[in-house]
């Protein structure tokens, strides 16, 4: 597989489907988001992390490609049999928040981010989840996108920052709760 094609090099790109768009496109900043998240992911996954968590970021990660997938295919004129997301993988991140949950300690405020850079990379990941699932939302102003797919990344959104409460409490970092100056 060739790496560099130069098809791009006029600033625009392919779409799965052929459709050629500038590379500033809504559904070009859509996927490339979701890759940067993605990435964070990796980031994450790369720590000393548990191996449940670990396997989650691994699962994570494939829902990621799938989600760059189907933001990347032109639904009108894609033929192309791409993979999908199923309410499960939903329920798949829901579960591993209750989990995680059930031993964190009750929220009273919003936390500060920080406390140890596992914390913090989370914290970013949460970020760029949500600019993720913002930009998709903007796109599906004016394209097919999944309801689905919005949905994960705002449950995947929460979950980051369930995740940034459980190494706060497995490293013993402390959280900094958010004091409004009134």
């Amino acid at each position: 597989m060739k790496i560099y094609t130069k098809t791009g090099d006029k600033g625009q790109t392919s779409l799965i489907g052929g459709t050629r768009v500038p590379k500033h496109h809504l559904r070009i900043e859509s996927y490339g988001t979701v890759d940067e998240l993605n990435s964070y992911i990796g980031l994450i996954r790369d720590q000393q992390v548990d191996k449940q968590t670990f396997n989650t970021l691994l699962e994570i990660q494939d829902r990621l490609f799938t989600i760059g997938s189907m933001l990347a295919s032109d639904p009108e004129k894609s033929k192309m049999k791409i993979p999908d997301l199923k309410e499960e993988d939903i329920c798949f991140l829901e579960n591993e928040i209750d989990k995680m949950n059930e031993v964190l300690p009750e929220l009273h405020s919003f936390i500060l981010p920080g406390g140890h850079t596992l914390v913090s990379f989370c914290h970013i990941a949460r970020c760029v989840c949500r600019r993720a699932e913002r930009i998709s939302v903007h796109l599906s102003e004016e394209s097919f996108v999944s309801e689905l797919l919005v949905k994960y990344l705002n449950r995947l959104s929460d979950y980051l920052f369930v995740l940034s409460r459980k190494f706060s409490k497995d490293l013993t970092a402390m959280e900094m709760p958010w004091k409004a100056r009134l």
